[in-house]
Formats: structure tokens, C-alpha cells, sequence
């Protein structure tokens, strides 16, 4: 066991295989990390996609001479790139020549709107873009009011075939039926980007941990979308620490294979899916569409998968569907649940179907994102986040800015993280910064949580999400799980609606599992399982709920609509 502190007691629960620091001094960027690994494990698989495998000897060579193209087009250390891009070959090997440049990668959701996107390129300065060809029309209506100056185009046509040739001589097949018309004037196609930059080498100027390798923007739930700054020594003291954690916890050695369905453009799978597992040798499979759930099914039918990442409602659908139970879970490790609440019944069901835990960890694009996970063992579902990993503290904080005591089991607080994985603020917004970062380094995430005697954090709720029943303070995460453990709930999300007598009450929204579920059987559940402030005064049906690029519902558009029902009233 690690040497608990007085301030860190989470440290009891730590096996001796995990240290209680990493490290930050192994690696001074990440461009490092990374080509350890392509030359480390150059005839592995690094990337499957689509029936198509990406060793890491191809990825290292094709993302070099992605690299060169932005070098000889004017590119240099700090400039910043944008990728639009789903989970397709193409991006990883973009990705990777970006940081072995130098530049910084802006990574955008491929579904933004031109609104969204206009704004994200403006506010980054970023001065070049891959797009996916299919939403490239986006682009084009907004690139001429934006900084962006050398544009790259790719489709889902594009295969890897194309790029195995000698000298990367090769024309490109242009999926034109499948693609809207643009123009970009100096437009130029992936492919022949390769071409142009093959054989050559990538003269990068030095790079230090505090140099910055992305700006990340948050989704934007909260607010007006903003670009956390994440420098190269958050990325990789991220790394080092999520490995140690997962791979301390692990005895056995086996051929690591993750399943990357969330997109990489999100900081959860960027840094799980992509940084953690690469830097190891496992091969990546990216799953491009997993909305479509009988086709992801059979994606993992064909691979002997260890681990695999997602969101609640991820899981939730998979288990739905009839064949999943059905596939060979013998090499899996553990599911990784994080970017929303890993709800108990859920839990539960995957370790029924599946046999293994279903690890549930806790992080924010501020954070790089990892900074509490669970112990990843065969323990049973604990309702917690977890303890937090090496070189972490978490503390909790009143609203009059004062520390909860460490001894003190029951109050509730902010959650508050310091360590070498928290951002450097966001950019150019540096009032934004003050509100969640002070002077000592402690990020506020707005999240309110309790601590337990063994150091295990256990999220309450999102400050602006609770809700006000007669004075009592009503947590929707806590509403959501208990009424997510009824056999005909597929999925549910809870909110405040004004009440003239009690101010607040509790309004559920409810996918049905069981097509014949009632709004009184709801509500006769949750009267055996909560206590009378907590429990829903209103029911609504859905056939599906809203919710952010990687699953997470949104509950702030079921308060905007019920706000805009109001006002209409």
C-alpha cells in the first residue's frame, strides 16, 4: 500500500503496483510519447477501422508525411489546426503529424453547425482544417469569416489501400454522389497531402511540457463553447497517470485491443481511447457510427476486445440489443464508464451480462480529462467516482469558499481538483479562467460531491441541476438512478419545474423499455424508494431524450423547452 497523508487518504487503497506520484519529468511532450511507441510496437496494429488495420510503422510514416505537408505549407511550432473529423483512419494519422509538428490541434465536432463552427475556428485562430468531406458544406459557408487559410479534404471513400503504394503515387476516388458541392479555392485532398509530404523528414523545434498541444473546447452545455487550454505536460501527466492506475490494478499481460466508439474528438476517448492505450501497444478499433447499435454489435463480434470505454446510455443500448449477450467476452477486462453517471442498474446488468466490472472513472476536459477512478478490481458497483489517481488532489468547498474537513463524511461540497493535469485556463477568456481556477491551482468544477472515510468521491449533482422542493435540496442524479432500476425504463433524465407551492418540483422525462409502462407504475417505484420531496410530480414519455455528441443527456434543453411550454401557456 502507498503511504497515506493526513490530506490524502485515498492513499490507504492504493495496491503497492500503483504509485502515489508519476513521474512528469519521463517525458518533456508528448510528440515524445508518442513516437516511443511507433517505433516500440512498429508491426502491431495501432488502428482498425472499417475492415482495414493501420500498424504502427504505417501510422508513423503516413503521419510523418502529413507533418511535412503542413511544414512545407508554412506550418510551424504553435500554430494552430483543426480536425473535423469522426472516428476514421484518417484522423489518427492526422492527429499524430499535428503534434510531431509542433502544432496545436482545435479538434471539432464534424456535426457542428456553421454557427458553432464559425465560432470555434475564430475564437482558436486556427489558421488550417481537415474536414470530412460529407459536412464539408458547413465549411464552406462560414471559412471566408475565419482565420483558416489551407484546407485539407478526406471521405469516407479514401481507403487505406490507397496509401500503401510506393511513393504514395496514387489517384484519389471521389465519392461524388455521396458529397455536397464546395469550394475552397486551394483546396487540397488527404490523400494527395500524403503524397506530398512522403519520404520527407519533420524538422520540429523544441518542445516543452508547457507548450500547448490542444485547445479542447468544452461542449458547451453551460454556456458559450470555450477552448481549454491543454498543454503537452497535462497530456501527458494524464497518461502517465491513467496507466498507472489501469495497468497497476492489472497482473496479466494480454494483447490490449479498445474499442474507440466514442469520438476521438472528445477529450474522454482522445486521451483513453487514443494517448493511454497507444503509448501501450494496443490496437484501436474505431467504431465510426456506433448510433447504429445491430452494426457496432457485429463490429465487436470480429475482435477479442479488453476494454471498452463509453457513457451510460452507450451501454444501456448495447445491452438492449439481443446479441450482445451473445458475444465472447473471455478477453475483456472491464467496461470504463465516464461523461455522465455510470447509473447502478446498469452496473449491474453489464457484470450479469458480461462478467466483468463496469468501471466507473470522473474527469472534465479541464482535467485532461482523468482524475478520480475507481479501483479497476472485480469489486461490485459503489455509486462513487472513485479515488483519485497519482499526482491528484480533490478537495471539497463550501459556497463561502471554505474546505470541508477531511474527517467530515456527511457535508457536501464543490469538488475541486489540483494536479499536473489541470488546464492552464481557457484561452483569451481569462475572467473565465479566474471563476474556476485560483491562485493556488484548485479547478471548481461545478460539480457537488461527498467524500467518504476511505477517500472514495461520490458526485451529487451539477450545481445548477439541483433542485428546490420546499427548501430541501433534491439531487436529479439520485432521481435519474432510482428510476432507472425499473425493468421498463431504457432511459430517463429529471429537472425542476416552478411550483407556486414548494417553488421546485421534480419533472421526469422517460424512455421506455417496456412499451406498456405507465406513469403511475413510475411513480408507484419511486414512492418505495425515495422519500416524498424527491419523488416526480409529473411523467412525460419520450421516444428519445436529447443529448451532446457522446451521449450525455441534456438535461438544459429539457429546461429550456419546459420554459418555452410556459411561456407559450
Amino acid at each position: 500500500m502507498a503511504e497515506a497523508t493526513a490530506d490524502k487518504p485515498w492513499l490507504n487503497l492504493y495496491p503497492a503496483t500503483v504509485p502515489r506520484e508519476v513521474d512528469l519529468a519521463a517525458y518533456s511532450n508528448l510528440a515524445d510519447l508518442i513516437e516511443e511507441a511507433l517505433t516500440k510496437y512498429a508491426d502491431r496494429v495501432a488502428f482498425h477501422c472499417s475492415g482495414t488495420d493501420l500498424t504502427y510503422r504505417e501510422l508513423d510514416r503516413l503521419s510523418s508525411a502529413f507533418a511535412v505537408h503542413l511544414a512545407k505549407h508554412g506550418f510551424q511550432k504553435g500554430d494552430r489546426f483543426a480536425l473535423m473529423m469522426p472516428n476514421v483512419l484518417q484522423y489518427p494519422i492526422a492527429l499524430m503529424g499535428c503534434l510531431r509538428l509542433g502544432l496545436t490541434v482545435v479538434n471539432c465536432n464534424p456535426l457542428y453547425t456553421a454557427r458553432e463552427l464559425e465560432h470555434q475556428l475564430r475564437d482558436s485562430g486556427a489558421k488550417g482544417i481537415l474536414v470530412i468531406e460529407n459536412f464539408a458544406s458547413v465549411l464552406a459557408e462560414v471559412i471566408d469569416r475565419t482565420d483558416v487559410k489551407h484546407v485539407v479534404v478526406t471521405g469516407l471513400g479514401d481507403r487505406l489501400s490507397w496509401w500503401k503504394g510506393p511513393g504514395l503515387n496514387f489517384l484519389v476516388r471521389h465519392v461524388a454522389k455521396l458529397v455536397p458541392e464546395f469550394k475552397f479555392g486551394a483546396a487540397i485532398r488527404f490523400n494527395s497531402a500524403l503524397s506530398d509530404g512522403a519520404g520527407g523528414a519533420i524538422a520540429r523545434e523544441a518542445l516543452g511540457s508547457e507548450d500547448v498541444a490542444f485547445l479542447q473546447y468544452t461542449g458547451g452545455t453551460t454556456g458559450v463553447s470555450k477552448g481549454a487550454i491543454l498543454t503537452h505536460g497535462n497530456i501527458v501527466a494524464n497518461v502517465l497517470q491513467s496507466r498507472a492506475w489501469l495497468f497497476g490494478f492489472q497482473h496479466d499481460e494480454r494483447d490490449e485491443c479498445v474499442i474507440a466508439a466514442l469520438p476521438l474528438y472528445h477529450i474522454f476517448a482522445l486521451t483513453a481511447c487514443t494517448f493511454v492505450y497507444v503509448t501501450m501497444g494496443a490496437k484501436v478499433v474505431l467504431v465510426t457510427n456506433p448510433r447504429d447499435v445491430p452494426a457496432f454489435v457485429r463490429q465487436l463480434a470480429q475482435h477479442k476486445f479488453t476494454v471498452l470505454p463509453g457513457v451510460n446510455t452507450l451501454f444501456t443500448a448495447l445491452m438492449n440489443h439481443e446479441d450482445f449477450a451473445k458475444l465472447d467476452f473471455s478477453a475483456l477486462r472491464h467496461g470504463l464508464g465516464g461523461g455522465m453517471a455510470v447509473q447502478r442498474a446498469t452496473a449491474e446488468e453489464w457484470r450479469r451480462v458480461t462478467g466483468t466490472p463496469l468501471i466507473e472513472a470522473y474527469g472534465l476536459t479541464e482535467t485532461s480529462p482523468g482524475a478520480t477512478i475507481n479501483p479497476v478490481t472485480d469489486g461490485g458497483y459503489n455509486g462513487s467516482i472513485g479515488l483519485p489517481i497519482p499526482s491528484t488532489e480533490v478537495r471539497l468547498r463550501r459556497d463561502d469558499g471554505s474546505w470541508i474537513a477531511l474527517d467530515d463524511f456527511e457535508s457536501t461540497g464543490e469538488i475541486c481538483i489540483r494536479g499536473p493535469q489541470v488546464m492552464r485556463g481557457y484561452y483569451n477568456r481569462p475572467e473565465e479562467t479566474e471563476k474556476v481556477l485560483d491562485a493556488d491551482g484548485w479547478l471548481s468544477t461545478g460539480d457537488v460531491g461527498r467524500m467518504d472515510a476511505n477517500g472514495f468521491f461520490y458526485i451529487v449533482d451539477r450545481k445548477k441541476d439541483m433542485i428546490l422542493v420546499s427548501g430541501f435540496n433534491v439531487y436529479p442524479n439520485e432521481v435519474e438512478g432510482v428510476v432507472a432500476m425499473h425493468p421498463g425504463v431504457l432511459e430517463v433524465a429529471a429537472i425542476g419545474v416552478p411550483d407556486g407551492k414548494s417553488g421546485e418540483v421534480v419533472k421526469i422525462f422517460v424512455v421506455r423499455k417496456d412499451p406498456s409502462l405507465t406513469g403511475p407504475q413510475v411513480l408507484a417505484h419511486c414512492r418505495e424508494n425515495m422519500t416524498g420531496y424527491k419523488i416526480p410530480k409529473y411523467v412525460e414519455f419520450r421516444n428519445e431524450l436529447p443529448k451532446t455528441n457522446v451521449g450525455k443527456i441534456l438535461r438544459r434543453e429539457l429546461r429550456d423547452e419546459e420554459m418555452r411550454r410556459k411561456e407559450a401557456a
